[in-house]
């Protein structure tokens, strides 16, 4: 095992103190000076449209409820700063130590950048969203945003053209 390689692991926290915990790691990231260490830190959220008294709205809610995602080197010292900071229940894991995220389950939960290169779809052509509450709607690509992994899609949603923004 490669201990110098950036991994993902997963975080558990109190539940709703997702974002909390997210600005806490930043900034206890920041004040040991550990950027070599910890590279990166996530708590996924996605896009739903919600209509509330007959007005529709897009709405974040978190992917993984309780989870936060941090990409870090492992080693006890970190163990220690990333378990002892406020919110943080423990790594997910046998016995509370890190089990790393294998590639597949990196690429699944979508917390690594796809390579534009990889990605066939250019702007004007024609898609079918696959999930989310606009599952099946088909739409125009509008423009593409590789640094951020969105899509915007003109949608045709009762009657009228909707630019929505989707996920890669």
């Amino acid at each position: 095992m490669d201990n110098n390689e950036p991994k993902w692991y997963v975080i558990h926290t109190y539940s709703g103190y997702e974002g909390m915990v997210e600005d806490n790691l930043h900034n206890m990231i920041e004040n040991n000076n550990l950027q070599d260490k910890i590279v990166d830190v996530k708590v996924p959220v996605v896009d739903e449209i919600v209509e509330k008294n007959g007005k529709r709205k897009v709405v974040q809610r978190k992917k993984f409820p309780s989870y936060v995602f941090i990409k870090m080197i492992y080693n006890n010292h970190i163990w220690f700063m990333v378990t002892n900071t406020r919110g943080v229940t423990g790594f997910v894991g046998p016995a509370g130590r890190p089990l790393p995220l294998t590639a597949e389950e990196v690429k699944r939960m979508g917390l690594e950048v796809i390579d534009i290169e990889d990605f066939d779809i250019k702007t004007g052509d024609n898609v079918r969203v696959i999930s989310g509450a606009l599952e099946n709607f088909i739409g125009v690509v509008e423009g593409i945003s590789a640094e951020r992994q969105k899509v915007k899609v003109v949608v045709s949603m009762f009657g009228r053209q909707t630019p929505v923004e989707l996920d890669f």
